[in-house]
């Protein structure tokens, strides 16, 4: 009674991407602008902050630290991406697909985080000013 499947998955097969060239390139232009916008936008935003000193209050630290958040963030998955359009054997290992879900989450937990701290001290300043 113990005849279990026992297999063990070691790779997953990129089906979604297609096969024609022209496909291949468009999104591999799209997909290309679009990250390396982010990496220029959001280092643009950590330089900006920790180069100017009059933006050293906790709004810009929490900024600068958010703009870090999102270059791990977008850097987890879209070079893998990018990198398998033009490969022929388009596979992620079974051990790169969990840390690829390991760090989109613990990337976005640590992100919701920080914005709420970023709310919470925007909001400080005026909690003294409530009358009861």
């Amino acid at each position: 009674m113990d005849e279990a499947n026992h297999s063990v998955v070691s790779e997953f097969v990129f089906l979604g991407l297609s096969n024609s060239w022209k496909i291949q390139l468009l999104l591999f232009l799209f997909s290309s602008v679009f990250y390396v916008l982010s990496l220029m936008g959001n280092l643009l935003i950590v330089l900006t902050v920790t180069s100017d000193p009059r933006l050293q209050s906790p709004v810009y630290f929490l900024l600068a630290n958010l703009s870090i958040i999102d270059l791990v963030f977008c850097s987890s998955t879209a070079p893998k991406m990018i990198y398998d359009l033009f490969r022929k054997h388009k596979t992620i290992t079974f051990g790169g697909c969990v840390a690829q879900i390991f760090f989109i989450h613990a990337v976005g937990g640590t992100e919701m985080v920080l914005l709420i701290a970023m709310a919470l001290t925007d909001m400080w300043p005026y909690a003294s000013l409530s009358t009861t």
